[in-house]
């Protein structure tokens, strides 16, 4: 996946649209939580093995909202001057140092 590619398609959709006044990071914060709040839906009521086991109709829905939290993710941190691949592994070889046994 090319985060910069993807970036640059995100901020022509934003430019076409006169999205940018809209694009700060709290509104981008908040439309990332949204969409998280889209996917945490699909999964309410649901047992832990139901969880695992969407329809296909599901699974498809929450493989959309997944996107739509990852660019809101990834707007933000272009809006905050963050590489996104680089905040990711910072956290992740933290995890690793904290967690991996």
């Amino acid at each position: 996946m090319n985060l910069q590619e993807l970036t640059q398609r995100l901020h022509r959709i934003r430019d076409n649209n006169d999205w940018r006044v809209f694009h700060s990071p709290k509104n981008l914060a908040m439309a990332a939580s949204v969409e998280m709040a889209e996917l945490v839906e699909i999964f309410q009521w649901l047992s832990e093995d139901q969880s695992r086991q969407l329809p296909p109709q599901a699974l498809e829905h929450a493989g959309q909202e997944v996107g739509d939290v990852v660019l809101y993710l990834l707007l933000l941190c272009s809006e905050l001057g963050l590489d996104m691949d680089e905040v990711v592994r910072a956290k992740l070889a933290d995890s690793e140092r904290r967690f991996a046994r």
